[in-house]
């Protein structure tokens, strides 16, 4: 399995698509999630991001690119921007509505599509880059010869934090008066986009080895355009909430912390 990346890719990111559809299975238990809870949730999800931005993705492009005609650090910063150029067009283009939001306050051009699928829209469109880093992880480690593990401990730490994301997309839906049935299935098929992700990810860079290390920088911008944009001030919507902003920021670097721990002692 280990010779094929793009099937290992696929594998690794139906995983964390199901880690997905867990986390929005909460809906049949739940119908609320305190504020507290959700604003640690999202907060323990973008710390994980932001770790994984860096420790999987921007450390092993720069390395990959020194030694290069280009500097290694303009090669990341390049393929860092446009990541981030990718989501802020996306987001400009793709009608969607983030959670939380209210009726009207939809983005993107113009549409009749209804509330709760503009939703799912929102979230799918942010899980595309967790399931390109995935890919591209995994077809880097191929590439080079690297651990695998390491690839995989990227798969781990986006599976970790795609069971709170799931979980506040679905229950929020459900407050949409959606039944428990239709808020689950909108809720896990926000992750649906994972695995197409992944599987683009890994062919990209073992067909076209000279991207890679714009490959990897891309996939690290956009997730922490998604972080900046989408997570990290939902967890902290509440004005005046101090202390719900304090388990936000709990939350955070918990999520960090524990990326951190699985890159550097399992990769």
């Amino acid at each position: 399995m280990s010779n094929n990346p793009v099937l290992l890719a696929f594998l690794a990111t139906m995983g964390t698509w199901a880690m997905t559809a867990l986390g929005a299975s909460l809906v049949f238990f739940f119908k609320t999630i305190k504020a507290h809870v959700m604003n640690s949730m999202l907060g323990f999800a973008s710390g994980v991001m932001i770790a994984a931005s860096f420790w999987s993705l921007l450390a092993p492009a720069i390395e990959i690119a020194e030694g290069g005609r280009i500097p290694a650090y303009i090669v990341a910063s390049i393929g860092f921007l446009l990541g981030g150029g990718f989501l802020w067009l996306s987001d400009h283009l793709l009608p969607h509505a983030h959670i939380g939001s209210k009726e009207g306050d939809e983005e993107g051009i113009p549409t009749h599509l209804r509330r709760s699928i503009l939703l799912v829209l929102s979230i799918t469109l942010h899980n595309f880059p967790e399931g390109l880093a995935v890919g591209v992880a995994i077809g880097s480690a191929a590439v080079t010869g690297q651990g695998m593990m390491a690839a995989l401990v990227v798969a781990i730490g986006i599976g970790l934090q795609n069971l709170p994301v799931g979980a506040a997309v679905s229950i929020p839906l459900r407050r949409e008066n959606l039944s428990r049935r239709k808020a689950f299935f909108y809720g896990q098929a926000s992750g649906i986009v994972e695995p197409i992700g992944g599987v683009l990810g890994a062919l990209l860079v073992t067909q076209m080895q000279p991207i890679l290390p714009y490959a990897l920088s891309f996939a690290a911008g956009a997730m922490i355009y998604v972080v900046v944009e989408e997570l990290i001030p939902e967890s902290q919507a509440e004005k005046g909430d101090h202390k719900g902003i304090h388990y936000a920021t709990f939350g955070t670097m918990l999520g960090f912390a524990t990326m951190m721990i699985l890159d550097v002692a399992l990769g």
